[in-house]
């Protein structure tokens, strides 16, 4: 499964967050992947393959190309 998030992205996970929302944008990658709520700002980091399991789909981002 190639990886199309980078640094920058919105990332829609399986489960939402407390707080309610599911948006999380990604502010660190590496072996480890850092994630910040869109809803309360919250940040976690979890392993890479932790991530990949939890991940329901790539939304976008700040760096997002389009395309054709």
């Amino acid at each position: 499964m190639p990886n199309n998030y980078k640094l920058g992205s919105i990332v829609i996970m399986k489960k939402a967050h407390p707080c309610g929302e599911n948006k999380w944008e990604i502010t660190r990658l590496g072996a480890d992947i850092k994630i910040k709520c869109l809803g309360c700002g919250r940040s976690i980091m979890m392993p890479r393959i932790e991530f990949n399991k939890k991940l329901k789909k790539v939304v976008g981002g700040q760096n997002d190309e389009t395309k054709a």
